[in-house]
């Protein structure tokens, strides 16, 4: 994590794809299964990924959804250069992109989704606005998050005891970073 320069607050940097996965890859695969089983997309689908980071989403689309394509964006050349190695399936296809302007055409897809991505980008309306506007008319938008605050507990634990230890940590904390990270605040996003 760096700090930027306006207002010294604290800006996560994504670039090393393997770190992510030692991270909390093996999770994100978990959360994935379960958020495809909920979509229920039809087999054939055009699918869009913004923010596909590692390439967890995808890859789980790849194996249980049956797409026709899935294109994945991304703002990490690093991550992008990971994803690259690890998914080699024709199906799927990633490109360096902004997820607040998407390099997409307009009512291309029939599911448009993103993992964890959302609260570490400006203006998440605006990234929501972009997924719509990629979507088919009657497609599908989604998104899932963690919830930092509440039940990922794992993250819960780890920055409770960071500030035990270092009140200054709490500035960091991603429950009280995220706002977005609950279900009021998200439902009224989308």
């Amino acid at each position: 994590m760096e700090k930027t320069g306006s207002g010294n607050q604290p800006k996560d940097v994504w670039a090393s794809g393997e770190a992510y996965e030692a991270y909390v890859g093996r999770w994100s695969r978990i959360i994935a299964l379960k958020f495809f089983a909920w979509l229920a997309v039809p087999p054939g689908a055009l699918w869009l990924d913004v923010g596909c980071g590692t390439g967890v989403l995808t890859q789980t689309l790849l194996e249980v959804a049956a797409p026709q394509a899935v294109r994945g964006i991304d703002a990490s050349e690093g991550f992008l250069t990971f994803v690259s190695k690890t998914i080699t399936d024709k199906r799927a296809t990633f490109q360096l992109g902004d997820a607040r302007a998407l390099p997409v055409e307009t009512a291309a897809f029939d599911a448009v989704v993103s993992g964890f991505m959302l609260n570490f980008v400006p203006h998440p309306a605006q990234v929501v606005a972009e997924m719509a506007r990629a979507a088919k008319s009657g497609g599908l938008v989604a998104a899932y998050m963690w919830d930092y605050a509440g039940r990922t507990q794992f993250i819960r634990h780890f920055w409770n005891a960071a500030a035990a230890l270092d009140p200054a940590a709490a500035d960091l904390d991603q429950g009280r970073r995220f706002s977005l990270c609950n279900p009021g605040p998200l439902a009224d996003l989308f």
